[in-house]
């Protein structure tokens, strides 16, 4: 894909949904693709400040290659503000790290060394930097590796169209069910990150979905229900919602930490609302994934350890019912 177009005297950034003009000389509102001679210019691209290798359930990914890693990297910037974000030490970063260039080949062949099954775009906003995921993509598909996005959703739905049969999963964060929140908190919008969802299932990219609950922000049982319903009309009672707790962090030092009480509310207004598969992250709970129909359980998890993988071909052994989800390597 073409990753600007131009407008009269100004490139339009195609790599999220914000659509930035810029004139010669400027950046868009990630502050790391701007407007160079007549091109965008991704400043990022070939530095990574972040590389890990994880579980693949530390994405959140639960029903995607489970108990696999994932090669794991990031870059400096993010076209959200988040107040609560907990990689704002570079999702937030404005100095540009430019020390060490790293090819989509030798990302490419590190994945390979940690016998990586997948390749996970991750720790800041992923699409900001998508023609360095994309060139990493298609090596790792050459290799057999899969790709994965970590994302806000606020793709543009041009890099949503350009990711089919490139990207094969993406976690999406939900953040919340209210549009002034979205817009004058975080710096996104609901309404495109809604339709993305839709998009994102539409091009055949497995998505599971977390929200971070926010105390006082988006825990009302109206919101949960609002977003639970969402998941389960929109994307199917099968999506993996993830729910996550929220501990002070950035600029939201003055909240409290969400409380389980809070999160096993939020599990059962998604029961209610028909989701066949929640999780509660990042609290030390059990999250074993069940059969939605017979209720054996399938795969056993400590945090993000598999402890026990009963899957035969991607189904229950006791009954044969498909779970939802990518279970081949």
């Amino acid at each position: 894909m073409n990753y600007f177009k131009a407008e009269g005297s100004r490139l339009v950034c195609l790599l999220c949904a914000h659509y930035c003009h810029l004139k010669e000389g400027q950046a868009g509102i990630c502050g790391v693709n701007k407007n160079v001679d007549g091109v965008i210019k991704n400043l990022v691209y070939g530095y990574p400040v972040a590389m890990h290798v994880d579980p693949v359930e530390k994405k959140p990914l639960y029903h995607f290659l489970p108990d696999t890693r994932a090669f794991s990297l990031g870059t400096i910037g993010c076209n959200f503000k988040c107040p609560f974000c907990q990689n704002w030490s570079i999702s937030q970063e404005k100095t540009l790290h430019v020390k060490e260039f790293f090819s989509p080949l030798q990302i490419v062949e590190m994945a390979l060394k940690y016998e990586c099954a997948s390749i996970a775009y991750t720790y800041n906003e992923p699409t900001i930097f998508y023609p360095y995921a994309k060139d990493i993509a298609l090596l790792a598909h050459e290799k057999g590796i899969k790709n994965i996005f970590v994302t806000n959703g606020f793709e543009s739905s041009e890099v949503i169209d350009d990711m089919i049969g490139i990207i094969d999963a993406a976690n999406v964060d939900l953040k919340s069910f209210n549009h002034d929140y979205y817009k004058k908190e975080l710096g996104g919008g609901l309404e495109a990150i809604l339709e993305n969802l839709k998009h994102f299932k539409r091009n055949g990219i497995w998505i599971e979905v977390t929200t971070l609950i926010v105390p006082t922000k988006n825990d009302s049982d109206v919101e949960l229900n609002a977003i639970a319903s969402f998941i389960a009309k929109e994307l199917g009672a099968q999506t993996p919602w993830h729910i996550s707790a929220f501990h002070p962090d950035y600029h939201e030092q003055g909240l409290p930490a969400t409380s389980i009480e809070t999160l096993k509310r939020a599990e059962s207004i998604g029961q209610s609302a028909g989701l066949k598969h929640i999780y509660i992250g990042n609290v030390g709970l059990e999250n074993p994934t069940r059969c939605v129909t017979c209720n054996a359980i399938l795969i056993e998890r400590k945090r993000f350890e598999v402890m026990e993988n009963h899957l035969e071909e991607g189904c229950c052994p006791k009954c044969k019912t498909k779970l939802a989800g990518v279970f081949d390597e």
